[in-house]
């Protein structure tokens, strides 16, 4: 992982040779290419925010430092989001709104998911940012998935009754970011089943989330699963984009419980939700997580702000999951044998 820079924000550029202009919007490209740290505040009536079970939107001010040192004190909007954590979090599921009427620095980023620690302590910091690893990790399997910003967050209350809270979050690539740089739009066609999406992709995606242990999702009823289509093939079937890891053995929290109808223990205890595919098809797959293998890992192991019971937990994981595929008959009980048929 690349050092953390102290106080930053936004590289906004057009490419790494070119100067800031003062002037400029954020590029939305470079912003999630770019993998430092984030120090921003976010200034708005707390109480009303975190209070609030209704949707709702709510006045605030994005403040930052730019690269060349420019102070950035922008209006922003926060809009609620989510269901479950939004009653059980301390921090809600917001969504920023970035976008204003009068052009600013920020506006081009428009509107993105924000991701907070669910609860202020250490055990949620690191399920915070165990999430964000899986994101690094997902892009190293394949580009149809989103790219995430690492912020080290303070909320600051507006009328000053509330001590400001500081926590790390991170920022989600909006799907149609992620569609365009595929050459892809977001499907706008309704709901589909499993198996009339890209057949190879899907394939990917299911071990995917087989290898970060993740049972909570589904693509008929849209749950946790986004769909991008070819701009340029009317007839093409859609890729599934996965989102949403926080209920994957991988990050393993403490409110995280399986579907009872799965009938699994607990999530930690992996469960293919793939449909049947033939061998040559799972080998396929499977090659782009051996290549990855490196990186994978790497990602895990460089990423300081891990603890170090984090990481042994997570590569444990991991090294459950390689011994799995390295073995013949293992991929053929687990991807074949017992792969859902409805």
């Amino acid at each position: 992982m690349k050092r953390f820079f102290s106080a930053a924000l936004l590289l906004c550029m057009v490419s790494t040779q070119s100067g800031y202009a003062q002037n400029s919007s954020v590029d939305r490209k470079q912003f999630f290419a770019d993998s430092s740290i984030i120090n921003a505040t976010i200034v708005t009536n707390l109480s009303k925010v975190f209070n609030s079970k209704i949707s709702a939107t709510f006045p605030a001010k994005f403040v930052t430092t730019l690269p060349d040192g420019t102070p950035v004190n922008e209006p922003i909007q926060l809009q609620m989001r989510g269901h479950f954590r939004r009653g059980y979090c301390y921090v809600p599921p917001l969504k920023v709104i970035f976008k204003s009427e009068k052009q600013s620095m920020l506006s081009s980023l428009k509107s993105l998911k924000l991701v907070s620690e669910c609860k202020m302590s250490k055990i949620y910091d690191q399920y915070l940012l165990k999430e964000y690893v899986i994101y690094k990790i997902y892009n190293l399997i394949t580009d149809m998935s989103f790219r995430v910003r690492l912020l080290n967050l303070t909320f600051e209350d507006s009328l000053g009754k509330k001590k400001p809270v500081t926590e790390h979050a991170f920022l989600m690539e909006d799907i149609k970011d992620l569609a365009k740089r595929n050459g892809c739009v977001e499907w706008k066609k309704g709901s589909v089943v499993t198996e009339t999406t890209n057949r190879k992709h899907m394939t990917l995606v299911s071990i995917f989330e087989y290898m970060i242990g993740n049972t909570d999702w589904a693509v008929p009823v849209d749950h946790n699963i986004k769909l991008i289509v070819p701009e340029q093939d009317s007839t093409a079937k859609p890729y599934a984009v996965a989102y949403d890891f926080d209920y994957s053995g991988f990050v393993n929290t403490e409110y995280a419980v399986p579907d009872e109808r799965l009938e699994i223990e607990n999530v930690r205890q992996r469960l293919y939700r793939g449909f049947p595919r033939s061998m040559s098809e799972i080998k396929e797959a499977l090659e782009v997580f051996q290549r990855q293998k490196g990186n994978i890992y790497a990602t895990v192991k460089t990423f300081d702000l891990l603890s170090s019971s984090s990481k042994s937990e997570i590569v444990e994981y991991l090294d459950d999951f390689y011994d799995t595929i390295k073995d013949p008959k293992s991929v053929k009980s687990v991807f074949i044998d017992n792969a859902r048929t409805k």
